[in-house]
């Protein structure tokens, strides 16, 4: 087991910086970030549950961890990793993700903000903690992410995201919040490409890509270019029908050399019906991809999935609604434990049930345990 801990996961993170003083380090590093995650996997979702988790499985954990002084308290727990360097933690991370992730051209890496909606402080005066997360939507894998600073927001934060990403070849996608057009450019200088959703927050360019479709509408898109796909999705009596179209002659558009790799327009009409009440919604989109509508619907797909791929399942099954562990860096690396854990146990494909009940199965049982951290190396 010791060998496969060496090559596997843990081994990612074993030059990570401890950030302690020499006299205080009753614990090594490795054991309390490998304790962590185990922890994690198996359903703790704080300091203390991970210590009662340690207590539990001292001697399955003592296989493969030195556990010199025993297992540490929680009150270490939280003191390490409020200290430990998210910076570094994540660069770790990253290093592993590169190691599993099957990277393909054209792969889509939704990016979307979510707030810890319990997170806030009101004794300390502090909002809840918002965290930007990238996606990648075909590996189902979390790739990164960002705590945005309590007086800024997402246009700050994913650029820091997007400059420690692999995101060469990709779709990257953002919702309207990121489309700016120094992110646009910092992904095609990354060698990837973008779809970024539009609202009012850039000045005349949604009315402006509203009255270019408007238009092209009017003449059935005579002597225009463009691209169309539709999709027809339906269960317990919901029909739901996407009509996507893109429009690649942009000449008229003002302010279009701005935007760095910008060469196509995108609106998606959505028509939802239920017990005999229709709804509509339209979305607009500016890219860099082309005028494949097909691709471009792929996008926007990929997008929409970040909210049942990550953030549900992290509500749902981490609990993450429910943090209110504020303290130092603690909430960035406690978000890394959950994106391992999450990952780890998304990648392990034996047992047929749901992220909730695989942290239970692999709580109760260390076959299965071991099989999560590594089955896959």
């Amino acid at each position: 087991m010791g060998s496969k801990l060496s090559k596997g996961i843990v081994h990612h993170f074993a030059e990570l910086k401890d950030p302690r003083i020499d006299r205080t380090k009753r614990h090594l590093l490795i054991d309390i970030v490998v304790i962590g995650i185990c922890a994690v996997i198996c359903g703790a979702d704080d300091w203390v549950a991970m210590a009662k988790f340690g207590k539990a499985k001292q001697k399955w954990l003592s296989q493969f961890l030195a556990l010199a002084n025993g297992i540490p308290s929680h009150d270490t727990f939280a003191r390490v990793f409020a200290r430990l360097d998210p910076e570094g933690f994540q660069r770790c991370f990253l290093d592993w993700i590169e190691t599993i992730r099957q990277r393909t051209h054209g792969e889509i890496i939704a990016i979307d903000g979510k707030t810890l909606r319990h997170s806030y402080d009101r004794s300390g005066n502090k909002g809840a903690i918002h965290m930007v997360s990238a996606w990648a939507t075909a590996n189902r894998l979390v790739l990164g992410q960002r705590k945005v600073d309590d007086k800024s927001n997402e246009i700050t934060a994913i650029p820091e995201l997007l400059r420690v990403l692999a995101v060469a070849g990709c779709i990257v996608t953002i919702d309207a919040m990121g489309c700016q057009k120094e992110i646009a450019e910092k992904i095609i200088e990354k060698q990837g490409d973008y779809v970024l959703a539009l609202k009012g927050n850039q000045g005349t360019l949604l009315e402006d890509v509203k009255y270019y479709f408007t238009e092209a509408q009017k003449t059935q898109f005579q002597g225009v270019p463009y691209g169309f796909y539709e999709t027809v999705d339906g269960d317990h009596g919901r029909i739901e029908t996407r009509r996507y179209y893109t429009i690649t002659a942009l000449n008229g558009l003002r302010h279009r050399t701005d935007w760095k790799g910008w060469d196509m327009i995108g609106m998606v009409e959505a028509t939802r019906e239920l017990s005999g009440q229709i709804s509509q919604e339209t979305r607009y989109y500016i890219g860099s991809i082309g005028g494949d509508a097909e691709l471009f619907a792929h996008a926007v797909r990929g997008h929409w999935g970040v909210e049942n791929g990550l953030h549900w399942v992290l509500d749902i099954a981490f609990r993450e609604d429910d943090s209110r562990v504020r303290k130092g860096h603690a909430p960035q690396n406690l978000a890394v434990l959950r994106h391992i854990a999450l990952n780890l146990l998304k990648q392990e494909k034996t047992a047929k049930i749901g992220i909730k009940n695989k942290r239970l199965q692999a709580g109760w049982d260390e076959a299965y345990l071991f099989q999560v951290l590594f089955g896959r190396n």
